[in-house]
């Protein structure tokens, strides 16, 4: 189940999210995502949301149920099941 984790603090690295989710159950990925500038180089500055990960979809509800609003860093998690990416196109 994968879970979009919002409100992050520029400080919250990949690592600290990765340990707090952990205690709600196995984590196979976590990704923080990070500015990029229009060159294409990442400028590492968060952008505040990112991905955890969880292969067990019971572990995931619960880390969704125990993890929202949770504080990290001074600032509540905001935490919900990801939906999956939609592409619109243009049919003009």
């Amino acid at each position: 189940m994968d879970l979009h984790v919002s409100n992050l603090s520029p400080a919250t690295t990949g690592e600290e999210l990765r340990k707090a989710f952990s205690a709600h159950g196995k984590v196979s990925k976590v990704t923080i995502l990070t500015e990029q500038r229009s060159n294409g180089k990442k400028t590492g500055t968060s952008l505040g949301y990112g991905f955890v990960a969880m292969p067990d979809s019971g572990e995931g509800r619960a880390a969704v149920t125990a993890m929202d609003r949770h504080d990290l860093h001074g600032l509540p998690l905001k935490v919900q099941q990801a939906r999956p990416f939609r592409v619109t196109r243009n049919r003009g």
